[in-house]
């Protein structure tokens, strides 16, 4: 007690994903790659240090010319931003019990580049009783949400579950679905709609995965092999059952990387080389595995799309900053911001009593 006041707890909620350059130079391009390099493809291939460099900068110039000549700008980060604003307004306006008792303040942070995730954790250990991280991918694996919480680990070490919580395992929520489901059907466009009866495909882009390593075995990392795949016959099933559904079948695209072995098989280029033989008339295509539009999305995916040149042809885009994800989002942080209190109170009581 102090001056007859309880002391509020602080939370911090940090909404964090990968991260991609703005602003379109080869300067802002080469640390993301190196970061990119040393982070995530280490854990599958082994680059020698001096390589990294190498290989980094030879993709930043590739991406700047591929980018620049193709006027694109990623609207990744100005996506998170509006994500993370539209959580901080439905939390403050949530009427939560929680936030009674506690301030929460909601941040944004990357893994690849500024404001970095890892800096900014090791600034808020110090100003916050509490964090939880919230990566903006449903489905978790080593090389997207694992990255999130081995720089929890790397900042708070043994103190990790009493201080943070990194939020995961998003892609099982049923609500999640139905907002996705119903976001998806309302953005369908008239011409895609006039094809009622006839054969539409819809293509579900996801990140692919590592199925097997170069030696031809399982990797030993965890891949989200088995989510992905989960995910991809749940959101299927649901879409095929919806009461508005025009779409003749459902296939999964999945985006894969070139190194470390064998990748998942089911891709983007499969799906639409399907359907083109089997004489689809319109395919629709939307990235359910990803919550904000990036490169990977908005500009590799869609032209993919837009290459296999189907009659009728629709992208839809990410969830990115809808009301109802967003709205859906806070309350699940808000569960996870109660748990961690709850957690932390049974720690005190159980300090206190010893």
């Amino acid at each position: 007690m102090v001056d007859g006041t309880v002391n509020r707890k602080k939370y911090a909620v940090v909404v964090t994903t990968y991260g991609e350059v703005e602003k379109v130079t080869v300067g802002a391009l080469w640390p993301c790659s190196r970061k990119i390099l040393k982070v995530v493809t280490r854990q599958i291939v082994k680059i020698p240090t001096a390589m990294i460099y190498f290989i980094a900068d030879y993709r930043s110039t590739k991406h700047y010319f591929n980018w620049k000549l193709n006027r694109y700008r990623s609207s990744l980060l100005a996506i998170n931003r509006a994500q993370k604003n539209t959580l901080a307004g439905f939390i403050a306006a949530s009427g939560s019990q929680f936030l009674s008792a506690a301030e929460v303040n909601v941040f944004d942070a990357y893994y690849f580049v500024p404001p970095y995730l890892d800096d900014l954790l090791q600034q808020l250990r110090q100003e916050y009783d509490g964090i939880v991280v919230v990566p903006m991918i449903p489905v978790e694996s080593a090389f997207s949400c694992g990255v999130a919480c081995q720089m929890v680990i790397d900042q708070f070490g043994d103190s990790t579950f009493a201080k943070v919580k990194v939020m995961s395992k998003l892609w099982k929520d049923d609500q999640l679905h139905h907002i996705y489901i119903d976001y998806l059907f309302r953005q369908l466009s008239a011409s895609v709609r006039l094809l009622k009866n006839r054969k539409i495909g819809l293509v579900l882009v996801i990140h692919g995965t590592l199925v097997k390593n170069r030696a031809g075995k399982p990797p030993k990392l965890f891949t989200g092999l088995e989510e992905t795949i989960a995910f991809f016959e749940v959101m299927k099933r649901k879409i095929m059952a919806h009461p508005g559904n025009i779409f003749t079948d459902v296939r999964q695209g999945c985006m894969n990387h070139s190194t470390g072995g064998e990748w998942t098989s089911d891709t983007i280029e499969r799906a639409l080389e399907e359907f083109k033989r089997e004489g689809y008339e319109g395919v629709v295509m939307f990235p359910y595995g990803f919550f904000a539009d990036n490169s990977e999305t908005e500009y590799d995916a869609c032209k993919k799309l837009e290459t296999a040149a189907f009659p009728v042809s629709q992208y839809v885009r990410c969830i990115n900053d809808s009301p109802e994800f967003g709205r859906w989002l806070a309350g699940r942080v808000l569960d996870e911001l109660q748990t961690l209190n709850n957690l932390q109170d049974a720690f005190e009581s159980l300090a206190h009593n010893q």
